[in-house]
């Protein structure tokens, strides 16, 4: 007698994309600290702008560049896109994302986007990786609020019709496992993006992974 299929635990794997699919945290961060000068602010330092990263646009400049006055906050984030939109060209994929990604759809997942980028910058990033029509829904902080407030992964529930518990956040960041937490879904977090992994743990990630291969092989054994 064929032993019963194991039942599935996830319905939908929701992922960050910077430092999560994306391996964009050393340009991002740079485009912070040029554009902090460009206006005349304190540079952070790369481990500052780093941490800011994955909030939306406006609140992730505030918080790495304390100094600079709000009235100033326009042109920051308008030298921020100037440095950002000349070089994401550049930009790739981690190793073994389009793999694990195709796999987690042909095993029938619904696959989602949720991210502090804006609706424009996304677009331009799938457009420059070639994922178009690789995800079912995806979100963007502008569209609706930055991380970690809850309302991207609500949106993306209500959509694609998931329980929060049956859909697993993937994040390199703090502000990705505060959100699914947030949100009431259960998450996994990736080493090697742009928050150091001491701080996952406190969070209750289910998974802690150090390269994409890992977090595929826990997802397809565990999700």
């Amino acid at each position: 007698m064929t032993p019963p299929k194991p039942t599935r635990r996830f319905d939908l794997i929701a992922f960050d994309w910077d430092g999560t699919l994306s391996d964009s945290t050393a340009l991002i961060a740079s485009c912070i600290q040029q554009a902090v000068a460009d206006v005349g602010g304190t540079v952070p330092s790369t481990e500052a702008a780093s941490h800011v990263i994955g909030l939306g646009l406006m609140q992730a400049l505030a918080h790495a560049a304390p100094d600079v006055p709000a009235e100033r906050h326009a042109a920051l984030a308008d030298r921020y896109r100037h440095h950002y939109f000349a070089q994401q060209h550049t930009l790739t994929l981690f190793p073994g994302v389009i793999a694990m990604l195709q796999e987690l759809r042909a095993q029938g997942y619904l696959l989602a986007v949720a991210t502090g980028k804006s609706r424009r910058g996304l677009d331009e990033a799938l457009k420059n990786v070639a994922l178009q029509g690789m995800f079912d829904t995806t979100r963007t902080a502008d569209q609706t609020r930055g991380k970690p407030h809850p309302q991207m992964l609500h949106e993306i529930f209500a959509e694609l019709a998931v329980e929060p518990q049956r859909c697993l956040m993937v994040g390199d960041t703090t502000h990705d496992l505060e959100l699914a937490r947030n949100a009431a879904c259960p998450s996994a977090a990736v080493t090697y993006g742009a928050h150091p992994p001491h701080a996952f743990a406190a969070l209750g990630p289910l998974c802690i992974a150090e390269s994409v291969p890992q977090l595929r092989a826990w997802i397809l054994q565990n999700g």
